[in-house]
């Protein structure tokens, strides 16, 4: 069981949570290896919620239902798409699959509130469902940019993206509550979506710190006189990991570099296209990809690393994400290399090296500058740390999206008593 103990419960905010049931929807990532929902899911259950959460399956959580830590677990067959014709058919299956669990956890349990998990911005339409027939609250948790993604992937504003853009506008419309990953979101949420600032509150994903620190290396990563440059996150095409491996083929073959390899964590539809590439390109024993990692054995390969790279190209998507591996970078006390993004400029501070110009030359211009200069390092390294210390404590984070819903539940018991007790 989760140890979080947010923050102490007053009588009225205790009899709030334990009357109330939580369904969490998620389309694109299993649970609990979506590690931002797990500690909302988590969060929830120890303020007293009873939480369920539907998603599909793959990562290595392949049982259709099961209890982790109080969550109940419901997970459902989905084949990602790779092109933009077969979305519509993920999408539809999830929505199925979706509809029909969110009927099976009703029976076992009456549902409060249905909080979706985007992309895609379709969810909502499970939850009007239940909103519609059972007067369900709704809270939006807007993870991603479905629109700007679109456009970042496919480079077209078409029919399909007209359509991303209403769902999205009919999401914030039915919600209740939106919860937004950063300020950038926030202002979506109020000027693009047409919500109530005092209804859209901001919780940022930042780790456990108590289990996201720096242990023993793992000793097969650790090679004197090398450098060890590592990414971390989910690979599509979205996330320029095929940037780094090209820059570790510069700084091999044309910058004749022997003391630079990488490792690159993480699971995606990319990565046996990123293996085979660097296969063409000959870098042998200068790259390692590990797969999907968690717990001890992630920590003791985050621990090896030297430099964390952020590889995602500036574009109008990446440009307003929050990114996990930029926090998790910085706990761990890593010096960053990445391009002029906006967002993840802001959130790095003194702890990132930006390359102004999106290429992998300058990327490997960028690592070699670091690998070069271990002073700089150390000082980027700190001033990380300080910042991770200082800021980034999930259990502020976990209170205020706490907040958010005991905010909806208020409002809607005042709205009862106005109905029961109409002023005179």
């Amino acid at each position: 069981m989760s140890c979080l103990h947010v923050f102490p419960r007053t009588r009225g905010e205790a009899a709030i949570s334990s009357n109330h049931h939580i369904l969490i929807l998620v389309e694109n990532l299993p649970v609990p290896f979506d590690r931002r929902v797990w500690q909302e899911a988590k969060a929830l259950v120890e303020a007293g919620y009873a939480v369920s959460v539907i998603c599909p399956k793959g990562k290595g959580h392949n049982e259709s239902y099961e209890v982790l830590d109080g969550v109940h677990i419901y997970r459902h067959p989905l084949r990602e798409a790779t092109r933009a014709a077969g979305y519509l058919r993920e999408y539809c299956l999830a929505l199925f699959h979706q509809t029909y669990l969110s009927f099976r956890v009703r029976r076992r349990q009456s549902i409060d509130a249905i909080q979706a998990c985007n992309p895609p911005d379709l969810m909502f339409l499970v939850a009007l469902i239940h909103k519609l027939l059972f007067g369900t609250r709704f809270v939006f948790d807007h993870h991603d940019l479905s629109p700007e993604l679109y456009v970042t992937k496919f480079g077209r504003k078409d029919l399909l993206h007209r359509l991303l853009c209403f769902f999205e506008r009919r999401t914030f419309q039915i919600a209740d509550a939106s919860i937004a990953t950063n300020e950038t979101f926030r202002e979506i949420a109020i000027s693009r979506g047409g919500m109530a600032p005092d209804r859209v509150v901001v919780v940022k994903s930042y780790p456990e710190a108590s289990r996201f620190r720096r242990t023993l290396a793992d000793q097969s990563l650790v090679v004197p006189g090398k450098h060890l440059i590592g990414y971390l996150g989910i690979m599509g095409e979205q996330d320029g990991v095929e940037t780094m491996v090209r820059a570790l083929a510069e700084i091999v073959h044309v910058r004749k570099r022997s003391d630079v390899h990488g490792l690159i964590i993480g699971d995606g539809p990319e990565l046996a296209r990123l293996k085979k590439l660097a296969a063409d390109l000959n870098l042998g024993d200068a790259v390692h990809f590990s797969g999907y990692l968690s717990g001890q054995p992630l920590m003791a390969h985050l621990s090896a690393l030297n430099i964390g790279i952020i590889p995602d190209p500036p574009n109008e998507f990446n440009d307003k994400l929050s990114m996990n591996k930029v926090f998790e970078y910085m706990m761990l006390g890593l010096p960053i290399v990445q391009f002029n993004l906006r967002q993840a400029t802001r959130d790095a501070a003194d702890a990132a090296l930006v390359v102004k110009e999106h290429s992998p030359e300058a990327l490997a211009n960028g690592i070699l500058a670091l690998v070069d200069d271990p002073q700089r390092c150390l000082e980027m390294s700190v001033a990380g740390q300080a910042i991770a210390e200082r800021e980034f404590q999930w259990t502020n984070e976990a209170r205020r999206y706490l907040t958010a819903y005991r905010t909806v539940f208020r409002r809607r018991l005042d709205v009862n008593d106005k109905r029961h007790y109409p002023a005179s």
